[in-house]
């Protein structure tokens, strides 16, 4: 056998013999496309373009109008931005925040950014672009890595370093520019012509180009409401003394982290308070307090702990589930493809609804549904509703904040809840955690714990939930007339014991291998947290089981 041999299948052609160490943009040079290459699938994992192959393989493209395409995208253009920042400011720390709309929110640490700082950010950004440089992923010795981030003032990065222990640590270089790899970025800097920056509050974004709009930066349509509660979280983040997972190790590594939960979960308390705090002093008028959000923001336990808030400040809360609403199965909308969609706002029987609504609004008991999943069909049994007359009605669902759930409805009689897991924990200054993973990975660890489902299964379903949110949830968010976040800045390292094992069953034959592999690798950067150390009333506990409340 000729070592120096591998074979490629390229594209779905027959596998042809080619040289060990060959580019994976080498190998990919003759599938062509209308949108640009940025890496490439290999053996159904996710790779650079620069990647050398080492071993057989089957290699498919991943152009920019992808969807694994546009987030190789966005990672390369904050490699570009955090490069440029480096040269023309190497005395400021750059620190990326959240994401806002489809832009990325940055700042310097202690220090405003003006107009002048983002044009000459802006035009160093687009000398490298024109430059054209080669961006190579290789690996750094652990010492080496260590020392260089370090001496570049990258404390939280070499943190990151420490707390994996790895003796390769895999980088990108990019000239004397040298960041973690987090994920594959795009070969050369010439790639990355759209963008654009725009001053925002203290700092600025870095707007992206969009599937719809691949020729030019797309912001979308940034919250206000969003930014306001990342905001909060931060500040949370400032008193828990931590806002990147390798400040979190170190509180792991000392056995600090039981006091650090303690912390952590009082400060979802005393949000929920305030929300109840709220309702309260609107209680002349409102009768009814919606709670939506998407999926895995831990939307059922929230709604308990705010009924037992309320129960305090004397108002008596009576839950109704929109699942009961549903309208017989052969009724049910159709999606885009035919098929049945149960995440539609009219696949609940809204007429029924707003009828009960209105008239246990008005003092009067109603007989409510029961919907039987098997049958398909609502059943009515006997159960009858009636608000107290210091009561209110908690509905929890997708769909609560769209006017049509409850359009004859006042609108002075309803408080809106909007409830999302929004993490301001970073993996580093340059590096942050995306809050769609934080509940992917909920989603997951929920799924097998209570419904029987692989991590396969739910990693299949999670784009369609994703397009369910981007239609039905986020449309609406803006509405609510409070937010709360259900992000726990240590329950990834909670969660992380109950996901790998699921991920690691998938094998790199499936489809969605690239995902568990990322997600895995993702993962590692955490210091695993014993899970007894949750409280009982805690939102984690939605997903991990052992709750105090009743599901």
């Amino acid at each position: 056998m000729d070592r120096r041999t591998i074979y490629l299948s390229v594209c779905g052609e027959a596998s042809r013999p080619f040289a060990v160490g060959t580019p994976v943009r080498d190998a990919l040079s003759g599938c062509t496309a209308d949108s640009p290459l940025v890496a490439g699938f290999v053996n159904n994992q996710i790779r650079a373009l620069s990647y050398r192959l080492p071993i057989s393989a089957e290699i498919r493209p991943i152009h920019l109008n992808d969807a694994v395409g546009m987030l190789v995208y966005r990672r390369s253009l904050s490699y570009l931005l955090a490069m440029a920042s480096n040269r023309v400011f190497p005395e400021r720390r750059l620190r990326i925040s959240h994401s806002l709309g489809n832009a990325l929110l940055y700042s310097y640490a202690d220090q405003e950014t003006d107009q002048k700082d983002l044009r000459l950010l802006e035009e160093e950004m687009r000398g490298l672009v024109e430059s054209d440089l080669p961006i190579d992923r290789g690996s750094a010795a652990y010492g080496e890595a260590l020392d260089h981030f370090r001496s570049n003032g990258r404390v939280l990065t070499a943190l990151l370093v420490e707390g994996q222990n790895y003796s390769e640590v895999p980088v990108y270089r990019c000239g004397e520019f040298m960041d973690l790899s987090h994920g594959p970025v795009v070969d050369r800097t010439g790639l990355l012509r759209v963008f654009s920056l725009q001053l925002f509050e203290e700092g600025f974004l870095l707007v992206f180009p969009s599937r719809r709009s691949l020729d030019r930066p797309d912001p979308g349509s940034p919250s206000r409401i969003l930014y306001e509660t990342y905001r909060e979280h931060k500040n949370w983040g400032r008193i828990l003394r931590v806002s990147s997972v390798g400040e979190l190790a170190q509180i792991t590594e000392r056995d600090e982290i039981d006091e650090f939960i303690r912390v952590a979960e009082s400060l979802h308390s005393r949000k929920i308070a305030r929300i109840a705090d709220a309702v309260h002093g609107r209680r002349a008028d409102v009768r009814v307090v919606l709670i939506a959000g998407p999926s895995s923001s831990g939307k059922t336990t929230f709604t308990k702990r705010l009924a037992v808030q309320l129960r305090v400040l004397g108002i008596s809360p009576v839950m109704l589930s929109l699942d009961d609403y549903f309208v017989p199965r052969e009724h049910t909308p159709l999606d885009e493809e035919g098929k049945p969609d149960f995440e539609s706002v009219h696949a609940i029987d809204l007429d029924l609804l707003n009828d009960n609504l209105e008239r246990v609004i008005a003092g009067k008991e109603v007989e409510i549904p029961s919907f039987n999943f098997k049958t398909g069909l609502p059943e009515f049994k006997g159960h009858r509703l009636r608000i107290p007359d210091q009561g209110v009605l908690l509905i929890e669902g997708i769909h609560g904040l769209n006017p049509v759930l409850t359009h004859r409805i006042a609108e002075d009689r309803k408080f809106k809840v909007y409830v999302s897991a929004l993490t301001q924990l970073n993996l580093d200054d340059h590096n942050r955690i995306a809050t769609t993973d934080n509940r992917l990975i909920r989603r997951i660890v929920r799924d097998h714990q209570f419904r029987g489902h692989s991590a396969a299964t739910t990693l299949r379903m999670w784009p369609g939930v994703r397009r369910g949110e981007d239609r039905n949830i986020f449309p609406y968010q803006d509405s609510a007339d409070l937010v709360f976040n259900s992000a726990l800045d240590y329950e990834l390292g909670v969660l992380k014991g109950f996901v790998e094992p699921l991920l690691r069953q998938i094998k790199p034959y499936d489809d969605i291998y690239h995902e568990a592999f990322r997600l895995i690798r993702f993962l590692r950067n955490f210091a695993g947290i014993r899970e007894k150390s949750v409280p009982d009333d805690s939102i984690l506990r939605e997903f991990i089981g052992d709750s105090g409340f009743h599901y």
